[in-house]
């Protein structure tokens, strides 16, 4: 009877990469993280995932599954077990131009989705990088550019194509495995992997884009003004407020309220975005119009040695004040760690709270904060963020898979309430009752 290995070797059609061959070193790398697996592998097709599963499972090995690879607990690889790397399975496909459908692989990134399908005029409101995996993001949320107006990347989700844990191939929609697909939006990598995202994208302009910055003095009145204006704000206006960047001076950083209006009217961008503009002393102003794929930037591979220590919360409208207040004291001391806060709201709060298993959809706000540094200087600072975080705890709520550096029983409990939590243990123990897939924020199955 052959082994396992054997059995790798004769059914799977990609590269299989093993300690000590050239590539190894790099291969082992998740963006956020350094690992030695035994084996990576590089499926050339969805036979090949099948039978990396399989492989997994039936050797008893750890399995990372790998996208963009840019998980900040370093999801993507690990010690000792099996990595398989999506990165050839990355095609994008406009199957259906009047439903403006479209077919993207597991493997493929943000920046290649928004390049396809710009000629078009289409696109899929995402995150913010373009070497972010569609797949991570997708399954845990995905807060991007167009949040306010079109939703989280996962609500225009409509089937997915999915590996389970015994190496089944399975469609996941409305209508086929509705459990399934309920959990893969929201639930994360927990429940198998998936090989195909069935989109449905919006029509597309260029869009107005860019930073309005004002003086960190004035960072408590421009904060509070920019919530409020979000009340009411067309909801083709989305934006994140940044305070304390380190890049531009910490404490004496300018407040940072970046913009992106949905449209290329100048007319209509001006009416939603000059109202930012009054809120204090602007210092520089470079909203500018520019195609949908200009807003995504290019994600830095970190150099090695280097650490990020990311959290994150939610925010509902009676805590707004509160937490605005907070973090601008934050951003004024001594060094405070970058502090972002992005809206939300608009398309995400229409969608009912158990529609899928992404959780807060009431939130007005997402706070996130990053420390970044070797990691005696990480180390340094966690008592203080955790000072700050302590003062936030009472008026903040959850916490968002993308933005979170840990995973540990109490981060699973903040991004999944208890019922939706219930929910998604009971889906893991019909689709994964061994726990094969629980490289990232695990649900064990119930």
């Amino acid at each position: 009877m052959s082994s396992p290995a054997e059995r790798l070797r004769r059914d799977f059609g990609g590269d299989i990469i093993e300690p000590g061959t050239a590539e190894y070193e790099s291969a082992s790398r998740a963006v956020f993280g350094s690992g030695s697996p035994a084996y990576i592998l590089r499926p050339e097709s969805v036979g090949d995932v099948q039978a990396g599963v399989r492989f997994a499972a039936g050797a008893g090995l750890a399995l990372s599954v790998r996208g963009g690879g840019h998980s900040f607990p370093g999801f993507g690889t690990n010690d000792g077990g099996v990595v398989i790397d999506l990165g050839r399975l990355a095609g994008v496909e406009l199957v259906d131009k009047e439903r403006h459908l479209v077919r993207i692989g597991g493997g493929a990134t943000w920046g290649r989705v928004a390049a396809v399908l710009a000629p078009h005029g289409l696109a899929i409101s995402s995150g913010d990088t373009r070497n972010v995996g569609v797949g991570g993001l997708t399954l845990a949320g995905g807060i991007g550019w167009k949040v306010r107006k079109h939703g989280l990347a996962l609500d225009n989700l409509v089937a997915a194509e999915v590996v389970t844990a015994d190496g089944a191939l399975v469609r996941a929609s409305a209508e086929e495995h509705p459990d399934l697909f309920w959990a893969i939006r929201g639930g994360g990598g927990n429940f198998g992997i998936v090989t195909s995202f069935h989109f449905v994208a919006h029509p597309t302009t260029d869009v107005f884009f860019g930073r309005i910055t004002f003086p960190a003095a004035e960072a408590g009145s421009v904060l509070r003004g920019w919530a409020e204006y979000l009340r009411s704000a067309p909801e083709e206006l989305t934006s994140t407020a940044n305070v304390a960047n380190p890049l531009t001076g910490g404490p004496e950083a300018p407040v940072e309220i970046q913009v992106a209006f949905d449209g290329d009217d100048p007319a209509l961008a001006a009416h939603a975005v000059d109202p930012i503009r009054r809120l204090g002393t602007v210092l520089d102003d470079d909203v500018a119009l520019r195609p949908y794929a200009d807003t995504l930037v290019d994600g830095v591979l970190p150099p090695p040695g280097i650490r990020f220590l990311t959290r994150s919360a939610f925010v509902e409208k009676e805590s707004v004040s509160e937490v605005l207040r907070i973090l601008a004291e934050v951003g004024a001391s001594e060094r405070p760690p970058s502090i972002a806060v992005r809206s939300v709201g608009g398309a995400v709060s229409r969608v009912p709270d158990d529609a899928t298993a992404y959780a807060y959809r009431r939130a007005e706000l997402m706070v996130v904060t990053i420390t970044a540094g070797p990691a005696p200087v990480v180390a340094a600072a966690r008592p203080a963020l955790d000072a700050i975080w302590r003062r936030l705890a009472p008026h903040v709520d959850g916490a968002y898979a993308n933005f979170l550096a840990t995973a540990t029983e109490e981060d699973v409990a903040a991004i999944y309430p208890p019922e939706t939590h219930r929910r998604l243990a009971a889906v893991k123990r019909r689709y994964d009752a061994a726990n094969l897939f629980a490289g990232n924020h695990n649900i064990r199955p119930r």
